[in-house]
């Protein structure tokens, strides 16, 4: 291999862009906090291990929705592809744009400084600054959100996927979600409740935000990176 290949690999870095899941914490008001324990303790394992072994096992209960997780054509259709059945391509190593939105004028935002033409393919992350208010009550109370009409635009585009850094990429001051609707309809998975993107250039980062392959579910929490 090139000395310059191995050079380049070297010098990248990864950039967790994940709030952690942690007991008791509320990712949406109105929606049930994880709890997470000990299914088998440390303690309790010792009496079916050999003497100095001793194991963990733990057990969590949580929605779908919680921390930061990733939104599947499912969770909004009825006949969507769920987590299953994403491909990886769809997920993983996406050639990353990020769209600056911390000096907005209002909450909604219909217009990005970037050419929409250039996210054929990309994954679109929306810096919006709101990841500050985390685990604040001012977190749940508006937030930023983009348009029915930009995401429309952003499908036209060919976008691979859209990420925000804010409580929910639609407004949620009534019941229409026109960003969810617009999105998945055209199978481009969502994820929400980012964290850390001003650490990232606005170009050049490579992103990844897998969920767990389960079956019958629209939603779940990712671990979600950028390879800079």
């Amino acid at each position: 291999m090139p000395s310059s290949a191995v050079s380049d690999s070297s010098a990248r870095r990864l950039i967790d862009l994940s709030h952690t899941v942690e007991h008791g914490m509320i990712t949406y008001k109105g929606l049930p906090a994880p709890i997470i324990c000990d299914y088998l303790s440390r303690e309790a394992s010792r009496a079916r291990y050999a003497e100095g072994t001793e194991f963990q096992i733990g057990q969590i209960e949580m929605v779908g929705n919680t921390g930061t997780y990733l939104d599947s054509p499912f969770h909004r259709y009825a006949h969507g592809k769920d987590l299953s059945e994403l491909e990886l391509e769809s997920l993983a190593n996406l050639d990353c744009v990020v769209a600056r939105a911390t000096e907005r004028s209002a909450r909604a935002i219909d217009h990005l400084s970037i050419e929409l033409a250039a996210l054929k393919g990309k994954a679109l992350l929306v810096h919006t600054g709101w990841d500050a208010h985390w685990r604040t009550d001012r977190y749940f109370e508006g937030h930023p959100y983009l348009t029915g009409g930009l995401a429309n635009r952003l499908v036209a585009a060919g976008v691979a996927l859209v990420g925000i850094d804010s409580f929910n990429i639609d407004c949620t001051d009534d019941g229409n979600r026109p960003v969810h609707s617009a999105l998945l309809g055209a199978e481009i998975p969502i994820v929400e409740h980012l964290c850390g993107l001003a650490a990232l250039p606005d170009r050049g980062a490579r992103f990844y935000a897998v969920p767990v392959k389960v079956k019958g579910m629209g939603t779940f929490p990712v671990r979600a990176f950028a390879r800079v």
